[in-house]
């Protein structure tokens, strides 16, 4: 077993985790950060999930280190040579040409961008990066957290005593570890007064399904299909509750309007599959040009038939495993069924053998109570009638802008699509109720169901990691807890936030 002692524990080295480290770096801390997969970055990277999904990405409405590794991204994928000098000049490039994000990029290129982000912010010499280990367990000593304990698939085990401990997994996984308060799944009207909260029962197996994306190249010619999946046959015949169709189908319900529409793989006028998630573009090359490439993340391979959260480890497994089943049935059924022979499973672009990617896309974690929930009535334009962004409620540590979406969830319930505000996040939703020296740093900040919807994306990840980091740089330097940073230092720590480039205030987006 080895032991190491530190400053400050990051808990998951996924898109929030390295904002966090990337935060503290330069800080005179020492930091460990444990991450479960072999790549740094989580959404932006093993998980392969296209960023941002935000009309003013490009101008503003992120952290200054954010736009950073976008920055670099483009320059990352400008320095190939085979380029045309139109793309290779395109301050505005879009890699991919997906039309999800202004940054269709390949996973790949992220987690090398993450690695160098970290090396010239000077991380190295105070950060002992640690991949391949998941949390095993946690000694709680009171209100505080005391070692953390890890273990690899080899069985080598791990352990960390930090002062103070960022939890940036995918899952919230310290959370029920340490004895934290936290919810899971859905709230009833009757604890949070939302409009599109459940009018019965809270449901704890109400959560959003999860992705297993995986990597697609389309080839000019050639045969790639794949071996039949065992579980080929459940998921060819399967078709989901409330579903127009069976779920490997073209047929699909509008995610707005619930309508049946067509969703093709390919043609369309370019509203199709491929194109819409697509992270390769051979036409900004002039010679050498690659197979254009996409990220499957669509309706058909969304896993719901069971939550991965506050159930048993072999029950967790199996889930898992269902998902990679169903990912792969999708894309034999591509294949064998509907004439693609020539898409090949590209695990190049997403560092694996089988292009499935490494993690699977987890939208919602456990959430931990915290001094303050963001509900639905806070980021809603229906109660809040002539708004362009959000209330600022005078606390806010960084920005965001997505949609409510929620997917199906694990229990039967369907999609809930609906227009959010531009919105602020608050420090309070940081500070858990009791615990004094553990910060969520994800998904997993004080958000309901409902507003997790619009709290789980790239950017806003990112800027929660980078306010965790700093709130712990800034408590330990204080000799404070979160609790009374937020009570007495509150208008300090925000002025930290915007020294180290963190947007905590919309502008007027009316006239734009």
């Amino acid at each position: 077993m080895e032991r190491l002692d530190c400053d400050v524990l990051v808990c998951g080295g996924g898109t929030g985790g390295v904002a966090a480290a990337l935060a503290l770096a330069g800080k005179g801390l020492r930091v460990v950060m444990v991450e479960r997969y072999p790549w740094v970055g989580g959404q932006l990277t093993s998980q392969g999930v296209p960023p941002d999904e935000h009309p003013w990405i490009e101008q503003f409405g992120c952290t200054a280190r954010y736009r950073d590794y976008r920055s670099r991204v483009r320059r990352a994928v400008q320095a190939d040579p085979r380029l045309t000098v139109s793309a290779r000049n395109d301050p505005r490039l879009n890699p991919g040409g997906g039309w999800v994000s202004r940054l269709c990029h390949r996973p790949s290129d992220g987690h090398a961008v993450l690695l160098r982000m970290l090396d010239d912010a000077g991380a190295w010499p105070g950060l002992d990066l640690r991949l391949g280990y998941r949390v095993e367990s946690c000694e709680t000593l009171g209100d505080r957290i005391g070692v953390v304990g890890f273990v690899n698939d080899e069985g080598a085990t791990l352990e960390v005593d930090a002062r103070f401990v960022l939890d940036a997994t995918e899952t919230g996984e310290l959370l029920p570890l340490s004895g934290a308060e936290y919810v899971v799944g859905a709230e009833s009207q009757r604890e949070t007064d939302e409009p599109h909260a459940l009018a019965g029962d809270a449901e704890p197996d109400n959560v959003q399904g999860l992705t297993w994306c995986a990597a697609l190249e389309l080839c000019p010619d050639g045969d790639f299909t794949t071996d039949r999946p065992a579980q080929y046959d459940f998921w060819r015949a399967y078709r989901p509750p409330g579903w127009p169709d069976k779920l490997l189908s073209f047929k699909m319900l509008h995610v707005q309007k619930g309508t049946v529409m067509d969703f093709p793989l390919l043609g369309n006028g370019g509203f199709n599959l491929f194109t819409y998630r697509q992270i390769v573009d051979p036409s900004l090359y002039r010679r050498g040009a690659p197979a254009p490439a996409t990220i499957v993340n669509w309706p058909m391979n969304d896993y719901y038939a069971g939550t991965v959260l506050d159930v048993d480890d072999s029950t967790v497994s199996e889930r898992l495993s269902a998902a990679r089943q169903l990912t792969l049935s999708l894309v034999h059924w591509l294949q064998t069924e509907q004439g693609y022979p020539n898409l090949r499973l590209a695990g190049d672009l997403v560092g694996t053998d089988d292009g499935l990617c490494q993690a699977p896309y987890i939208r919602e974690s456990r959430r931990v109570r915290a001094e303050v929930t963001v509900r639905e009535q806070d980021v809603s334009p229906e109660t809040n009638p002539g708004c362009d962004r959000a209330p600022n409620d005078g606390e806010s540590v960084g920005v965001g802008a997505y949609r409510i979406d929620l997917h199906p969830s694990t229990n039967g319930r369907g999609t809930v699509d609906i227009s959010a505000l531009p919105f602020h996040i608050p420090l309070g939703a940081l500070v858990p109720v009791r615990m004094t020296n553990l910060l969520p740093a994800g998904k997993n900040i004080g958000t309901t169901h409902v507003t997790n919807g619009c709290y789980r994306l790239h950017p806003v990840e990112w800027n929660i990691g980078e306010a965790a980091g700093l709130l712990a740089w800034f408590c330990l330097r204080e000799r404070l807890s979160p609790q009374a940073v937020r009570a007495t230092r509150l208008e300090d720590f925000q002025a930290l936030c915007r020294n180290e480039g963190i947007e905590t205030h919309w502008p007027r987006l009316g006239a734009l």
